[in-house]
């Protein structure tokens, strides 16, 4: 089976920095998209950035420009750095991993989440 296990979380002043890392342990098929999303208190969970296995990345218009994804594939493990942080980033991130293993068949692991807040 797969856990992701996110860091990196904490509480910081409106303006700074954070950077956000997610390891997987157990079998990831080579073939997936890694990301984060996000929830916030009374809102639905939306998708923050992903990446795909070739490097594709695609972001949420509230975070272009300030946060940067990225993978290691041969450690199993997607960051997220976070930089000019907005009180409205105030959420729990969560590390998602999902793709097609042996015979196509469909994986989704999320992780437990890390909670970020931006104080103003």
């Amino acid at each position: 089976q797969v856990q992701l296990v996110e860091s990196g979380g904490g509480l910081v002043q409106a303006g700074g920095s954070l950077r956000l890392s997610c390891a997987a342990s157990g079998s990831i098929f080579s073939s997936n998209t890694m990301g984060w999303y996000r929830q916030a208190p009374g809102k639905q969970r939306e998708l923050v950035a992903s990446i795909g296995s070739g490097g594709t990345t695609n972001y949420a218009d509230s975070v272009k420009g300030r946060f940067t994804i990225s993978r290691d594939n041969a450690k199993n493990t997607v960051s997220l750095q976070m930089n000019s942080l907005k009180p409205e980033d105030t959420a729990v991130y969560y590390c998602n991993v999902n793709g097609l293993g042996y015979a196509w068949r469909p994986y989704d692991f999320w992780g437990q989440g890390t909670q970020v807040t931006v104080s103003s």
